[in-house]
């Protein structure tokens, strides 16, 4: 099984929208955390220039992750500065806590 993790920095507004797109492509799980960052776009009208968004994380098979990836993309687009990015990285293994065992296919 090749996993690859899918994480996402949006803008915070558009994640309503977002997790509702992945729910009715059939995504299983997803964990979202609000982070605060610059990037290309600096709030410099305050003293840390520092911007909330919200990040997404997903882990999928392979043959999904770029799928994922471009659902997101299309639907937290508003084409400004600061909408954030994707980014898809190789996972070696997930593990459950609760049992200790790497997790199949089938739980991912």
């Amino acid at each position: 099984m090749e996993l690859r993790k899918v994480t996402a920095i949006i803008r915070s507004h558009a994640l309503e929208r977002v997790e509702e797109r992945l729910q009715r492509m059939g995504v299983k799980g997803l964990s979202v955390s609000n982070v605060k960052g610059y990037g290309e776009y600096a709030n410099f009208f305050t003293h840390d220039w520092l911007i909330t968004h919200s990040r997404i994380e997903i882990f999928a098979e392979k043959h999904r992750a770029e799928q994922i990836a471009h659902a997101v993309l299309e639907t937290a687009r508003t084409g400004a500065q600061g909408d954030g990015f994707v980014a898809i990285s190789p996972v070696e293994k997930v593990f459950r806590v609760r049992t200790g065992t790497e997790a199949t296919p089938d739980e991912i």
